[in-house]
């Protein structure tokens, strides 16, 4: 099974930026070939750049993505993205749930779970991020929240075909700190013996770690059983950092 490495590029670039950035990331990629059999490149830019970005992505096999999608499938809902339009765009993935939708937005993981079987309709992978607050770690509720977490938010179309699951301790992210190993450890153990309660074929099923990963902390924390990747935020933004996590893990497979 391949590292998935995902790029979070947030509200964040324009035109020529999204087409620089997408071009240095497969300049990066093939001037170091080892990376390119064991990893997944996928980048999910703002919406708006995703026809943009179609045919280098292509082109160089780098997966894309977006940062969310509606319900709906169309309507009269001003503002929203359905899912077929992602796909029409040339997108195979959608993060969802993240910790920001969930803050600023107050989506739930209910409407989560809508929001990944409309994903599922239009044959997209939905990337379907869970994680704790500080809050939450301090008075000793993090696998209670987390747990909660995956069962309201996986519809019953989940696979591990269509799911990805994101863990991102909420504490962590942009913030630069990073859970220690063992934390990681903990946390992605119990999510893989949550998601086999859940699933059938939950052993194939990917989790990825999101929380301020880089190239410095990447080798330690992809070694992490059941680490299969990261959902990489800020240094998605920079290509060196970016495929730097690959190559950094390229020491722990």
């Amino acid at each position: 099974m391949k590292k998935l490495i995902a790029g979070n590029w947030k509200m964040n670039g324009d035109t020529n930026q999204a087409v620089e950035l997408v071009s240095s990331i497969a300049e990066e990629i093939q001037g170091n070939p080892a990376i390119k059999d064991s990893h997944e490149f996928l980048v999910c830019p703002p919406s708006l750049y995703l026809l943009t970005v179609k045919d280098i992505c292509a082109k160089q096999g780098i997966s894309l993505g977006a940062q969310d999608c509606s319900v709906h499938e169309s309507g009269a809902y001003t503002g929203e993205l359905s899912a077929q339009m992602i796909a029409d765009c040339g997108g195979s993935y959608v993060i969802l749930g993240h910790s920001e939708r969930r803050q600023y937005h107050k989506e739930t993981s209910e409407l989560v779970a809508q929001k990944a079987k409309a994903a599922h309709d239009a044959g997209l992978i939905a990337i379907i991020c869970v994680g704790e607050t500080e809050s939450d770690r301090e008075a000793g509720k993090e696998n209670e929240v987390v747990g909660a977490q995956l069962k309201a938010s996986l519809p019953e179309s989940a696979n591990a075909h269509n799911i990805v699951i994101a863990y991102e301790p909420v504490w962590a992210i942009g913030t630069g700190k990073t859970a220690n190993s063992d934390d990681v450890a903990k946390m992605h153990s119990f999510i893989h013996a949550q998601l086999k309660e859940q699933l059938a074929d939950s052993e194939n099923m990917r989790i990825l770690y999101g929380g301020s990963m880089k190239p410095e902390n990447a080798c330690a924390l992809l070694a992490t059983p059941h680490v299969d990747g990261g959902l990489i935020g800020g240094a998605s933004l920079k290509a060196e950092q970016f495929v730097g996590i690959a190559i950094a893990s390229v020491k722990t497979l």
